[in-house]
């Protein structure tokens, strides 16, 4: 790479500020990605498993009752159940803090960015959930008219990934922002209309719990342990609420402080120092690895650089890795298993037909629509690099519901052949939409280095 001669010798070259301006962003959604193969092969595992000799024995290992604490007070739930009102709660709160983060400094921070990827994802979800509603009307079905307004931003991520350097980075902003927006919608729609009766006590405990961790926020504790604790004391009170439990891992993530008081000049001299005793400590002979000195010096930048990362932006980096390749994986074996004997049947399932239609129709329709309104009036502008026709196939894309569409098709109908039907319309639509969308981009993209995709590959370059 040619150095900018412009450039003081004591200042960082534009490529390398651009690069790590991208950096956070690659980093999630490289895991985003990487995560949607193991989302991928667990959901495979489960159909297979599902329909093999043994499919009796994978509905039986997830209907398995596990008891968890005291005789006096036990909790006893579902091995599905715990997956799904537990080990999701994580995921939840992965959720939560994203869409914070995005609000506070990302795509969602101001009117003029926003505009483009919220009327996007309030497209997606209207336009679905209205085709779910007329073919289904007021029979059996009816409760399943959630489903198809999610998008599985891993799932989307990764299909996004195979178009490859074609993609810029504009698009993929996008579509992370209008899927964090869509989920955003999805808790909201699982809070008001899939929540049974209300225990007024268990709530007015979990309001205290609230008003306690906001007391820690305004008191500006840094230490993620009490917000944990508390958030696991939130999750048992919502649990006996008739709110859905896993609520709490958003309501949690609300309070987590984002702020961070930084001493820029310390920090700066300080880096700088290590930096400065970096260089002073190796040789060529004498590479990092086998350096003392090297080694202690980047231990103490790594320290540093931790203690001015506000509490919200390390929880959020810590739990990227296990939500993708723990958490949502195991969701998927457990819930993706459907027996598909009789597939004919399962197709003209009005509730497979109506999550079908609006994962498939009703997804490019409304985030097309909807985008394309908010650029004529609302004074939205394309990302650099991203055109109109880019954003009609992301929106095929949008209709891989999968992770979040599963979830609300388990609060909206009970294990039997209406839920098979709801999951069979979840993949088939996922799988439909995916490859329309990809085929989309493939042709709509530019296999030419636009400067989106060059900034891309920033990293990449320095490193050569």
């Amino acid at each position: 790479m040619v150095p900018d001669a412009t450039r003081p010798p004591h200042l960082p070259s534009r490529s390398a500020l651009l690069a790590n301006l991208l950096r956070p962003f690659q980093e999630f959604a490289r895991t985003g990605s990487l995560g949607s193969v193991a989302l991928f092969a667990c959901t495979l595992i489960a159909l297979v498993w599902a329909n093999s000799p043994w499919s009796d024995a994978y509905f039986r290992l997830w209907e398995t009752v596990v008891v968890v604490g005291p005789e006096t007070v036990p909790l006893a739930m579902s091995l599905r159940h715990w997956v799904s009102d537990g080990l999701m709660v994580v995921f939840f709160l992965l959720v939560g803090l994203e869409i914070k983060r995005e609000l506070l400094v990302g795509e969602l921070a101001s009117v003029r960015r926003a505009s483009l990827p919220i009327a996007a994802a309030i497209g997606g979800m209207i336009v679905p959930a209205t085709i779910y509603a007329l073919i289904n009307g007021r029979g059996a079905g009816e409760p399943g008219w959630g489903i198809p307004m999610a998008t599985d931003i891993a799932f989307a991520l990764g299909v996004l990934a195979l178009v490859g350097s074609r993609t810029p980075v504009g698009l993929k902003v996008f579509l992370a922002a209008f899927a964090i927006v869509d989920d955003m919608g999805a808790v909201l729609v699982i809070a008001v209309f899939y929540t049974s009766s209300l225990s007024w006590m268990a709530l007015g405990a979990a309001a205290a719990i609230v008003a306690l961790l906001l007391v820690l926020n305004v008191m500006r504790v840094g230490s993620l342990v009490p917000y944990l604790l508390l958030g696991v004391l939130l999750w048992l009170t919502l649990i006996s609420s008739g709110l859905h439990a896993t609520i709490a891992g958003v309501i949690l993530a609300c309070t987590i402080p984002a702020r961070t008081h930084v001493d820029t000049e310390r920090f700066s001299a300080r880096a700088r120092a290590l930096v400065d005793e970096f260089d002073s400590s190796g040789t060529v002979a004498h590479p990092v690895m086998t350096s003392m000195g090297q080694q202690e010096a980047i231990h103490q930048l790594d320290v540093a650089s931790d203690d001015v990362q506000g509490p919200l932006l390390k929880l959020e980096h810590a739990l990227h890795a296990p939500v993708a390749f723990v958490v949502m994986p195991i969701f998927a074996l457990a819930n993706a298993g459907v027996r598909i004997e009789d597939v004919g049947h399962l197709a003209l399932s009005p509730i497979a037909l109506g999550v079908l239609t609006g994962l498939v129709i009703g997804k490019p329709i409304g985030i097309t629509l909807f985008s394309w309104l908010s650029l004529r009036f609302l004074g939205a502008s394309l990302p650099t690099g991203v055109s109109l026709r880019m954003i009609h196939g992301v929106s095929w894309i949008g209709g891989i519901g999968f992770t979040m569409s599963l979830f609300i098709a388990g609060l909206a109908f009970s294990a039997g052949g209406q839920l098979d039907a709801a999951k069979f319309g979840i993949l088939s639509g996922s799988i439909v939409g995916g490859t329309i969308g990809f085929l989309l981009l493939r042709t709509q993209t530019s296999p030419r280095k636009s400067a989106a995709t060059r900034a891309e590959r920033l990293p990449e370059e320095a490193t050569s």
